[in-house]
């Protein structure tokens, strides 16, 4: 929840011209750098923002509950801010970005709108453009593995071992029956074959069948 003082928001429901924008970057390494669209340089949180960066904002979307969000941001590449090398090298990547909106005469009047991680920087003529997304972004990857009856490896590859050499030309549709029977590597297979599936809903004792409450492979 956003902490706001009753003077700046009176400012900010008055529409006053003294409201700009600030950006506080903080990389991997630690490093501190900000930005703003103001014409003169703004210290926010004893962090000096630069005002001729050229940083804008671009597209915003947000939302409530597990929404993730996703912002833009655009700014010059220059040796003072961000550099073509720093793109280069990955200091940006994960970057954390904050965007504040502040009083540029009373820079303690503050208020953050939005904290977000640099997802891709693009280049963009002597600038760039930033992709930014929203904490809860990370509630959208596959961290580690998921359970599944099919291969989660690629055909040939460390987990497989399969020697492509021996299989010219072959494809893998992932399925245990095809690394059995046609590669020969079901001791290598990385899938789980016998995990049940909305099938296993439906299931029921199959007359003359061995039923007992073993693989049903």
């Amino acid at each position: 929840m956003r902490q706001v003082s009753e003077e700046l928001a009176a400012r900010v429901e008055s529409g006053a011209a003294t409201l700009c924008h600030a950006w506080l970057l903080k990389r991997g390494d630690g490093l501190l750098a900000g930005f703003t669209d103001h014409d003169r340089p703004l210290l926010v949180d004893g962090v000096e923002c630069r005002a001729s960066s050229g940083w804008t904002g671009g597209a915003a979307d947000s939302g409530v509950g597990l929404t993730a969000g996703a912002a833009v941001v655009a700014g010059v590449l220059d040796d003072d801010g961000i550099t073509e090398a720093d793109i280069a090298q990955g200091l940006l990547d994960r970057a954390e970005i904050a965007l504040w909106r502040v009083d540029w005469r009373r820079p303690d009047l503050k208020v953050r709108l939005w904290v977000a991680r640099l997802a891709r920087v693009r280049r963009d003529g002597d600038g760039f453009i930033a992709d930014l997304e929203g904490p809860l972004a990370a509630l959208d990857r596959v961290v580690g593995r998921t359970y599944g009856r099919d291969c989660d490896a690629q055909l040939g590859d460390a987990r497989c071992t399969v020697d492509l050499g021996s299989f010219p030309g072959a494809l893998c549709d992932k399925r245990w029956a095809t690394c059995r029977s046609v590669f020969g590597n079901g001791v290598n297979f990385q899938g789980f074959p016998d995990s049940p599936g909305d099938d296993f809903l439906t299931a029921v004792p199959a007359p003359g069948g061995r039923n007992d409450g073993g693989s049903r492979r």
